[in-house]
């Protein structure tokens, strides 16, 4: 008889933000949320790439302190246009501000994303190129008055009421959901694991055989 898998290690989001937990769920993959405080600031220089990919990184180091064996995930999500990092709104009126610019216009998406485990982290980022319709002052107003804009990168979320302002994507969709799908998979492969889709059954995580 062939050995057993090893268990499979919990599996920790760094982040509180429910759509990350709804793919997670989505994947199978259940898993505990320990958001990590880490300052969003971006370093002199610092490109609006290296920026998500360092704080996914720092998101997960933070999670990871104390639990070593979890696999611990973080992410961080910026929107960039006219070389300006447009970064969750502080209140309605910036939201509506940040919508007015994006309205009729492309503009990139990057997500960062990060593992840790036994003392090891990968990252990456992913990207998304988003065009939005022409949308009337009215047409943003009243979506902003939903509050949906004010916990989401560039005041939108594409997967909501937001996705009525969305002419087109090109690129990975999941990436301005804020959580990479292809990101995730890549990231478990580089920790040994892989997803597994056993029919009908509750997906499943599992070390790979070497």
């Amino acid at each position: 008889m062939g050995e057993a898998d090893p268990p499979v290690p919990p599996v920790v989001l760094a982040s509180a933000s429910p759509r990350r937990s709804e793919i997670l769920r989505m994947l199978g993959l259940p898993a505990s949320v320990r958001p990590t405080r880490v300052e969003e600031a971006r370093l002199p220089h610092e490109t609006a790439t290296a920026y998500v990919e360092r704080l996914a990184r720092e998101k997960a180091l933070g999670g990871a302190h104390g639990d070593p064996e979890a696999l611990v995930l973080g992410g961080d999500t910026v929107v960039v246009l006219d070389g300006d990092i447009l970064e969750k709104p502080a209140d309605t009126g910036e939201a509506e501000s940040m919508l007015l610019r994006l309205s009729g216009r492309e503009h990139d998406v990057r997500t960062g994303m990060a593992l840790s485990m036994g003392g090891r982290t990968w990252s990456l980022v992913c990207r998304a190129t988003v065009r939005f319709r022409d949308a009337t002052a009215a047409d943003i107003r009243q979506y902003a008055a939903t509050g949906e804009p004010l916990d989401k990168a560039g005041g939108y979320g594409i997967q909501g009421y937001g996705s009525s302002l969305v002419a087109e994507v090109q690129g990975d969709y999941y990436a301005v959901v804020g959580f990479s799908v292809v990101g995730l998979v890549w990231l478990l492969e580089q920790a040994g694991y892989s997803l597994a889709f056993p029919g009908l059954e509750r997906l499943v995580t599992h070390r790979r055989a070497p």
